[in-house]
Order: structure tokens, then sequence, then C-alpha cells
């Protein structure tokens, strides 16, 4: 499916996003903004997208590099991350927006990301959305203010992920302190990008030794959650 352009971001004349329909029935349908890794909008993320869809979700995955390109934006956005603030802020937000305002959409919206989208996917969550999937994202520096008012939560980390050592048990407690509804779990098999299918071609062994790789079983647990806490908060808290 081509590109669509949503307007009201940053990004000009108009942010690039992948938009995924539910194939049946006619809506409204709750949303859910897709937020990528440090590759890209690439085709994974895109099949994520469609994942939602085919289970009832208005899904879009906007391409927070439109402006530049990943090479040239990478670093603009994971400044962004870190700061709290900037471009890729305002793009999320114009996503979502967009989906709130279509006549297939309910009105709900979600958001879901993946390692430096689920950094976002956190850091959004007190920012207009009405549940987030953070998928092992980030934890900000200080996480009780800045999960504060934040909707509910579903995060999924590895055990395996040394980048991301503790970021589990962190979240948890910051989400029970603040008392957020929440469903945090770290898979002991799992590594970094655990629910991602990168195609890395000659690379793919080295991506393993490293830990980045897929691991099916744990991918497919996390995503049973995903979708039964936004079943829960995005689809019947809504009717």
């Amino acid at each position: 499916m081509p590109l669509i352009d949503v307007p009201g971001g940053a990004s000009a004349p108009a942010l690039r996003a992948h938009l995924a329909i539910p194939p049946v029935g006619d809506g409204p349908w709750p949303g859910v903004v897709v937020l990528h890794e440090a590759f890209g909008l690439t085709n994974d993320i895109r099949q994520q997208a469609d994942r939602l869809a085919a289970a009832g979700y208005l899904a879009l995955a906007p391409d927070l590099y439109t402006a530049g390109g990943p090479w040239r934006c990478v670093r603009a956005t994971f400044a962004s991350l870190m700061r709290g603030q900037g471009k890729a802020f305002a793009d999320i937000e114009a996503a979502r927006a967009f989906l709130a305002a279509r006549g297939d959409c309910t009105g709900r919206v979600g958001v879901i990301g993946f390692c430096m989208g689920g950094g976002f996917a956190l850091l959004t969550a007190a920012r207009g959305f009405d549940a987030a999937a953070p998928n092992y994202g980030h934890l900000p520096k200080d996480a009780l203010e800045a999960l504060r008012g934040a909707c509910p939560i579903v995060a999924s980390y590895g055990r395996r992920d040394p980048s991301l050592r503790g970021a589990a048990r962190d979240l948890e407690r910051a989400l029970t302190a603040l008392e957020v509804p929440h469903d945090v779990k770290e898979y002991p098999d799992a590594g970094h990008s655990f629910l991602n299918r990168h195609n890395a071609g000659p690379f793919t062994v080295l991506e393993r030794i490293g830990g980045l790789n897929y691991h099916e079983e744990s991918a497919e647990d996390a995503w049973g959650r995903i979708l039964r806490f936004f079943e829960t908060h995005l689809r019947r808290s809504g009717e």
C-alpha cells in the first residue's frame, strides 16, 4: 500500500505514513499509532501495523524520518527522544490527531513502539493517548515525573538485553507508585528487538550473536498480552 500524507506535524510539507485499515467491516475502529525503531519505517514495521489492522484496529505508522531520511534524521530524532520534546513529538501528535479525527475511528487511539519507538511510546503515554505498548523502550531519567498522568501501559522487555537491564523492574515500580494500570513483563529467553523480524541479510548471524534477533515464543506471548490489553483499554472502554 502506498504511503499517505498526514498534515499538521513538524515534517514539511506533510508527514509520510503507512495506514493499515481492518479488512473486515466498516468501523468505526479504535486507532493505534505504530512507532518505528532507529531503522525507520521498514517492511517489518508495516507488517506490525498490518497485524493490528487484522485484529480490528486502524493502524498508522508514521515515518519519523520524513524530513530527510534515516541518515539525516536519526540523530535529531534520538535527540528529541532524550529531551522529551521536539519535531518527532509534533509528528507523533499529528498522527494521533489524524486517526482520532477520521470518521472510521472511534476517537480512542493507542500507541505502540519498538526500541526507539518504544521510548517515544513511553514518553507520549501521558500526552493524549488512551493506551500504550512500549516494547524494549528506554525509560526516561525521571520516570515518575514523565509518566505522571499516563494512560494504561503494557510493556515488554527481554532479559538478555544488556542495554535495558533492570528496565522492566524500574518501570513496574514507577507505574505501581503512580497507580497507572499496567502489565509489564520481562522475557527470560529474549533479547533486544525480539518482536521484530529484521531483514539483515548476511548480517543475520551477527544480529543473533548480538541478541537483536526475533524470538518467536516471546513475541507471540507479547502480542497476546498487547491485544488483550488494547481490547480492554481501547475497545471495550470506548463502548
